[in-house]
């Protein structure tokens, strides 16, 4: 079956890149089912990376903002997303993010509990977590959006963990729970993204109906500011 998904998802021009093992997960296959809806809806050409590379990133800032000094030290670096980054192309073959998503687990204390064992301190995954929600939000600086989702579960993420207040940090003191694409603030300053956090691990319908919102409002974004004729011609 999850074969058979693949070939569809060739026919209509985007293959979820990702490793087998992690296209069988439920996030890998709530991308699957986003990318197809994205192509019903939109029919505009899909392009799916597991990566982005610091160059890549850094060649954008420094065509963007070339008043400003950027570097990086290796061709090998790059910010490496659990569900990758998908984006639209152009009829010229330029790349338009339209969603980055990572998933992360935290806490087995739940676990060691029925075990009879004591608590363990708390892991680092939202520590890791920060810096590639700075690299993104940077990558995306000439754009009013922000197409980041990272959606967490774990019993460390229990409505009474102090955890909580590290994930709200990372994005910019705004509420958990909630989708945000389009850059907030005056100047649109608060690139936020959206946080999805709780106890409870996140099923494949949530996921999906979360990321299309996401993709979907990005993809509307791009067709307002740079003319739907870019990507499907006059």
């Amino acid at each position: 079956m999850a074969r058979k998904h693949q070939l569809r998802q060739q026919r209509q021009g985007t293959v979820i890149n990702m490793t087998s093992k992690k296209q069988e997960t439920v996030l890998g296959r709530a991308l699957a089912q986003v990318a197809e809806r994205l192509q019903t809806e939109f029919g505009v050409p899909l392009h799916h990376e597991r990566q982005w590379r610091l160059s890549e990133v850094v060649g954008l800032l420094r065509k963007h903002f070339p008043e400003v000094d950027f570097s990086y030290h290796f061709e090998t670096s790059a910010m490496r997303p659990d569900g990758g980054i998908l984006s639209i192309r152009d009829l010229e073959g330029q790349l338009f993010p339209i969603l980055i998503v990572e998933l992360k687990n935290q806490g087995t204390n739940d676990l060691r509990a029925l075990e009879g064992k004591p608590p363990q301190a708390r892991g680092n995954a939202i520590e890791r977590l920060g810096k590639n929600v700075i690299g993104f939000g940077t990558a995306m600086m000439n754009e009013g959006i922000t197409p980041f989702v990272c959606f967490g579960d774990g019993c460390d993420f229990d409505e009474s963990s102090s955890i909580l207040d590290r994930v709200v940090t990372i994005a910019m003191f705004g509420s958990l729970n909630k989708v945000r694409v389009v850059n907030e603030g005056d100047r649109g300053q608060f690139n936020r993204g959206s946080f999805f956090f709780r106890r409870e691990a996140w099923t494949v319908r949530e996921m999906t109906d979360i990321m299309y919102q996401i993709a979907s409002r990005s993809v509307h974004y791009y067709y307002a500011k740079y003319g739907k004729a870019r990507f499907h011609g006059s």
